[in-house]
């Protein structure tokens, strides 16, 4: 079962891949990892990053010449002709679907001017989303000693990439047809797995298997990541099986929600309500029960202001500490006036 996988990812003899990574796109929530940073060649899932620049920063439509650098590069190829004329969303495709090294060369050159520079804008996007073990040398994942990932920030990226609509569809293309050539997408999970809609696979001999894989399902998706894996498809398929039946992806706290109280020293009431600023949802095992924990101290000083941040409120289950949600103020509370007695009003009084 999944959970034993969880808690026990060392143990996990079903899993064939030598690196491996399931997370929950929407929340970032890992459910099953095993050695998921260590540096990794990761040959033509590079692609997945290649195809997102490209989405982000070029308009599809857009028409390209094929420049002779884009010809006749090593490995799988869909076999660009020098001087021919294609949209870049039919560069996309056979990006994605057919893995075209040359198809990655010739956007590359595009988009970044040259692939050199291409590769800078691949480096500052994996910086931006904090891929920290990763860095690009070529836009296709040709083996370089300076080219590599892992499959935690290959899970970040999919996860990320899948959010854009352009990448999203293409990706989940199982075939089309560009002029003379029909491609079909080398992604067999598309046939296999319900809601399966990406990412990308990948294979050198230095490399191994890799694969990338998405699924959405009821709204929520999981994306799952393998490294030299010889049986990737059974094993993404199990893991994205029972991440889906197993977990449920559930709302535990919603914003303006009422998370406990706070005394309040000095001031008029001598207790505060606090909020949660923003919705917290979280993928639970059936057994599992979260709890919410305010952060200490337990006080504050009057005068509390309605809406002002008011630190955090921590979401655990068991002894572990899963997520910490904003908090704020429910309501203001002013600070109590006391009267302080003059010399003269004591006198006067008879004091």
């Amino acid at each position: 079962m999944l959970a034993a996988v969880l808690l026990y990812p060392g143990k996990v003899g079903a899993i064939s891949a030598q690196k491996a990574i399931l997370m929950d796109a929407t929340t970032g929530q890992v459910l099953f990892e095993k050695d998921a940073d260590s540096r990794s060649l990761v040959a033509s899932t590079t692609k997945i990053m290649t195809g997102l620049i490209i989405c982000e920063q070029c308009n599809v439509l857009d028409r390209m010449r094929i420049p002779k650098e884009a010809v006749g590069v090593e490995g799988s190829s869909m076999y660009l002709k020098e001087g021919e004329v294609l949209s870049l969303q039919e560069l996309l495709y056979g990006l994605m679907l057919s893995s075209g090294n040359d198809a990655a060369v010739a956007l590359a050159i595009y988009c970044g001017g040259t692939v050199e520079g291409f590769a800078e804008l691949m480096n500052d996007k994996a910086r931006q989303l904090g891929m920290t073990g990763t860095h690009f040398v070529n836009p296709n994942g040709l083996d370089s000693p300076g080219h590599y990932s892992t499959a935690r920030d290959l899970g970040i990226l999919a996860a990320y990439a899948m959010k854009n609509p352009v990448f999203a569809r293409t990706v989940s293309t199982k075939t089309v047809t560009i002029g003379n050539r029909s491609l079909r997408n080398h992604n067999k999970l598309l046939w296999r797995v319900e809601g399966a809609d990406g990412v990308k696979t990948g294979f050198t001999k230095a490399a191994g298997r890799i694969l990338v894989s998405s699924a959405l399902r009821d709204g929520r998706r999981l994306v799952a990541v393998t490294i030299n894996d010889g049986n990737d498809w059974e094993d993404h398929t199990r893991l994205l099986e029972q991440g889906f039946q197993e977990y449920t992806l559930t709302t535990i706290v919603t914003a303006g929600q009422k998370l406990g109280c706070v005394d309040v020293l000095g001031g008029i009431d001598t207790e505060v309500s606090v909020l949660a600023k923003e919705d917290f949802a979280y993928a639970l095992r059936a057994e599992e029960k979260p709890y919410i924990r305010l952060s200490p101290p337990g006080f504050v000083y009057a005068p509390v202001v309605e809406g002002v941040d008011a630190g955090f409120a921590y979401v655990c289950i068991g002894d572990a500490t899963v997520g910490k949600i904003p908090v704020v103020y429910e309501e203001t509370i002013e600070q109590a006036v006391s009267e302080k007695k003059t010399f003269w009003k004591r006198w006067f009084r008879g004091e």
